[in-house]
Order: structure tokens, then sequence, then C-alpha cells
């Protein structure tokens, strides 16, 4: 008889490059892929209201894909253990395989489910299939982990990362009999009213949706990507955030497919350009770094000393920031394009960060709130550590005193007011040369320089 694998899908959702996947298909077993949706678990960082809308769509297309290749996807809900247990008596499997995530609340759940089912007899295996470098990989000389990234980055670039394993199965062994599954709607991941059918002119999730976005960059907009990615109006950036988030395609099928492609040509500056592309994927590594080795960094500031900052408290101005209405316009430009799409462009989201910690001074939390429950790729490592850095509180973080100033950002990175034009249209009547003025804003800009640099200084004499 063939052993029997559970197969926990998590945000690893593709049949590429699936390292557990894959380990089962090697043992020639019967595969029962399952998703199980759990968010109390993930608490106090349960998937936000665009995240889900992903998910939705993300299981329908792995759903799909499994199906193609003669397997299904099982959705359970409630207790992750409980549900594993259940279908381990229903069906007689012997094994439990996953692939590892690294967010606190995550890795304590994931070892007391091994430990659970190893009690029973239940063998688990879990493998590496979102990362190229696991977070205790590196470390620096006095065995510590990275807290700055240039060193981290000299590090990692100094070994060769985990290949990819390969294609998508074309098939899935499958049991002759199936458990029951709770229909995707059970897991109530849309929202009421639907307010989400607007992403769907903006994303294709799914790891199809994925491996186009990849072939669609490396064929044009990589060659230019270290001039363009800066440039909002443009679509110069990959947009593979929320596909790596959920795991429609993995770091290591990125890494390859950048290399082959830089390899196959003699453009030096597309070899230049695509190499800064691979840097910002290191930037993703570090981050997952720093939250498993400061667990805290999620809820608190990396630097201790920031705890007592005292940030305001200030509904009115908060609220206005959401919404896209400080008067600002590259500032209220990035907060539409967010609300709209679920995404800002990553400029303009240092831009937005910037002037709600120092222009604003409220507090980096209450901003990774928000684009928690706003962004499709919301990732707790990616959203920690930006935020974070913007408050001058964090890994690498930028200084206090580094204060970005929305109207030369704007000036500068949208001269022609482009972007702002497109997303606060009530004033693309302005001519470009005070296109980025600011509008009765919430906070003149330097009044509110100079009030950010007064408490962080205080803050620091203290």
């Amino acid at each position: 008889m063939k052993s029997r694998i559970l197969i926990w899908f998590r945000r690893d959702l593709r049949l590429a490059d699936n390292s557990a996947l894959r380990a089962a298909i090697d043992l020639k077993a019967e595969i029962i892929p399952v998703y199980i949706w759990s968010p109390s678990e993930e608490n106090p960082w349960a998937p936000g209201a665009a995240s889900k809308w992903w998910l939705h769509e993300s299981l329908t297309s792995l759903s799909k894909d499994l199906h193609k290749r003669g397997s299904r996807l099982i959705l359970k809900t409630g207790s992750s253990l409980a549900s594993l247990q259940g279908l381990i008596s229903e069906t007689k499997a012997t094994s439990v395989y996953w692939n590892r995530l690294y967010d606190p609340a995550i890795t304590r759940r994931d070892e007391m489910i091994k430990s659970k089912l190893i009690k029973d007899g239940v063998e688990t295996k879990s493998f590496n299939s979102g990362l190229l470098y696991e977070p205790w990989t590196l470390q620096t000389k006095t065995k510590k982990p990275y807290q700055v990234f240039t060193p981290f980055y000299n590090a990692a670039t100094s070994i060769n990362p985990e290949p990819a394993i390969g294609a998508a199965p074309s098939k899935i062994s499958a049991p002759q009999t199936w458990p029951k599954s709770e229909p995707l709607e059970s897991l109530d991941l849309l929202p009421r009213p639907r307010w989400d059918k607007k992403l769907t002119k903006y994303w294709a999730p799914g790891e199809g949706g994925a491996s186009k976005s990849l072939d669609r960059f490396l064929s044009g907009p990589v060659s230019t990507y270290i001039i363009d990615r800066d440039v909002p109006e443009l679509r110069g950036t990959s947009r593979l955030s929320p596909h790596l988030h959920f795991g429609e395609i993995g770091p290591r099928q990125i890494w390859s497919l950048t290399k082959t492609s830089m390899k196959e040509t003699k453009n030096t500056s597309y070899r230049k350009s695509a190499d800064w592309f691979l840097r910002e994927i290191m930037w993703r590594e570090f981050a997952h770094h720093v939250l498993f080795n400061f667990k805290h960094t999620s809820e608190e500031p990396l630097r201790s000393d920031f705890q007592k900052f005292p940030w305001l408290q200030d509904a009115d101005t908060y609220q206005r920031w959401k919404l896209g209405k400080t008067g600002v316009p590259i500032v209220d430009a990035g907060m539409r394009e967010l609300y709209e799409t679920g995404w800002m462009h990553n400029r303009v989201r240092m831009i937005v960060a910037s002037f709600l910690t120092k222009h604003l001074l409220i507090s980096w939390l209450e901003g990774a709130r928000w684009f928690w429950d706003s962004l499709v790729d919301a990732d707790l490592s990616n959203n920690s550590m930006g935020w974070q850095w913007a408050g001058g509180c964090g890994a690498d973080a930028a200084p206090y005193f580094r204060i970005f100033n929305p109207l030369l950002q704007g000036e500068k990175f949208d001269p022609a007011g482009t972007y702002v034009r497109k997303w606060v249209p009530e004033i693309a009547h302005i001519p470009n040369s005070k296109i980025h003025q600011p509008i009765n804003p919430v906070i003149e800009l330097k009044a509110g320089r100079d009030r950010a640099l007064e408490a962080f200084e205080e803050f620091r004499g203290n």
C-alpha cells in the first residue's frame, strides 16, 4: 500500500518549486493537499481585508491547478491541529508535510502542532520553500543576527542560495476516496459589501498570474529598473510582492530566472539593472531575518528606547491620511492608489510613511496597521521593517533628521504631475509648476518638519 501524505498548504500556493510537495511526489505517495483557514492563530496580525480577497482568488486558482493534475484541494476552517488530526483519522495518512513560515505566532503554532503529531505517531516534515536563506543561516562575526542591510547583503551574496527545484508536476497521485472539504465560501474571505471587485482590474492572483508577471518584467521593464523603479507613474517595478507573499512564486524561481536572463544578454545595462532588482529580493530576505530574530518587532520598535517616544494621538488627522485627504498631493495620490488598487508604489510608500511618522508624529504602528488591512501584499516582515525604517526606530533605520519633503519628492519623481493627476483628479487643472504644492494641508510642511526635529531632538536628549 502506498504511503499517504497530507500536504499542508499555507503561504506556498503553487505547484512548481514547492519543496514539501516535491518530497511527497518523490516518495510516490498518495497526496492529499489541504488548506486550513485559522486566522485567529495568527493574532494580532490575522490577514487583513485586501489579503483575504487575494487569498480567496489564489485558493481558487490553486484548486483548479490541482484538479488539472488529478488532485483536489481540501479546505478546512478552525483549529489547524484539530483539522489535521481529523484528516489523519479519516484518511489514515501517516505523514504531514509543510513548508516553513517564519512569523512569530506561526512558528510557535507550528512547533506545538509538530510536537502533538509526533506524540500521536505521525511523521512530520517541514521544508524551506519561501526564502533564499532561512533566518538562522546568516550571522555576524560575533554570531549575532544582522541589523544592517549592507553587511547582511554581503554575507548572503557570498553564498549561493538554494536552487529552485523544478517545474510543477504533470500529475499528482491521489487517494481512491477523498475526505470531506468545506466550500471556499465558508472561509468568508470576501468583504461585504463587495468593494473588492475593483481589485480584479489590477491583479491576477495565482501561480499563472505570478509567472506572467515575472515574464513580463524580465522581457522589458527590468532593463530600466534601476531608474524607473522610483517613478510612480511608470510600471517600472515587478509587482511580484503579493505573489511572493502568498507563495504563488518563490524567491528561488525569481533568482534563477533573473540570473538566467542576465547570462543570456550582452547588454551590460540590463545586467546591472537586473542585479539591482535582485538586491531588492535580498531586502525581503533581510526583513524575514530581522523579524525572526527579533520577534517583538511586529509590535514594538527594534530600538527599545523608542517605546517612550511621545507619538501623537490625533484620530482626525490619521483618518485624513488614510483616506488621502491631507492636502499634500503626492501623499494623497499614494493613499488613494492604495485604497483603489490594494497596492502602492514603493517610493510613494516611503513618502507617505515619512509624512505620517515625521510631519504628523503619528506612530509607525498606526501606519503599519492601515497598510496591513489595505495592501494585497501585506507581509508582516516587510511591513514591520519598512514602517520602523520610516519611523527611525528599526533595523537600518532612516535617521531621525531624515524627513522626506513631499513637495520636493513629488517634483523629483513625478515632475509632470502625471501620477498625482491620475489619483487626485480634482487638482488636474493645476499647472506642472504648482501641481505638488500643498492645498489647505493638515499641517504646513515647514511647521511639521520643525515640530518633528524638535520632538526627536528632545527625545534623544532625555
